[in-house]
């Protein structure tokens, strides 16, 4: 997704550690527009898997999944990392470790809101080693429900994260799919 490339470019920032910094636009402060045009692209992506319901972890994910969401005229869940006094006992829980804040989190999905039919899409902002997305699969799995497909903001193509989900046989989308951060510059992988 060329837009999306561009505002990696014009404001994305390479850190040490493989990391990169999307803050401007996804994970702290939220672009709505570019964030639309996400959320039709996954429609398009999608459209021929038969969704039922989008699915994805806090809270980096939620923007582009509630306007997947929106386009796809499908409800979406997230899945909380931290346990609140409203989320009851009947959960669906994983562990999902984060490569960028370096801690483990048991995220839970209220079984309410995952129905016996569902076919889920997961969304999630960044694919590098696929942790979040294994821990959602683990979350479908529970539930006994089909994952019908992956949508990924932005793919470090050069991590396991793309293998490991190419394995499982699932539909998996990515709208940037970067190929390095050496030198400090993105380098996108060509299609």
């Amino acid at each position: 997704m060329k837009l999306l490339e561009d505002k990696i470019k014009e404001v994305g920032r390479v850190l040490p550690g493989d990391v990169l910094k999307v803050d401007a636009f996804l994970n702290h402060q939220v672009d709505p527009k570019l964030m639309a045009e996400m959320g039709k692209e996954f429609a398009r992506l999608f459209k021929d898997d038969n969704i039922t319901r989008i699915v994805t972890v806090e809270s980096s994910g939620i923007a582009p999944a509630v306007m997947a969401g929106l386009y796809m005229d499908v409800p979406v869940v997230f899945a909380r990392k931290h346990k609140s006094l409203t989320l009851t006992n009947d959960v669906y829980t994983s562990e999902v470790y984060s490569y960028t804040k370096q801690t483990s989190n048991q995220i839970s999905i209220d079984k309410r809101f995952i129905q016996p039919n569902d076919r889920l899409l997961i969304i999630d902002d960044f694919l590098a080693n696929g942790q979040a997305v294994q821990g959602l699969l683990d979350v479908a799995k529970q539930a006994n429900v089909s994952v019908n497909g992956i949508g990924i903001v932005i793919e470090k193509s050069y991590q396991k994260g793309h293998e490991l989900i190419e394995k499982t046989g699932i539909h998996l989308e990515s709208l940037a799919k970067i190929k390095s951060l050496d030198n400090d510059k993105v380098t996108f992988v060509e299609d």
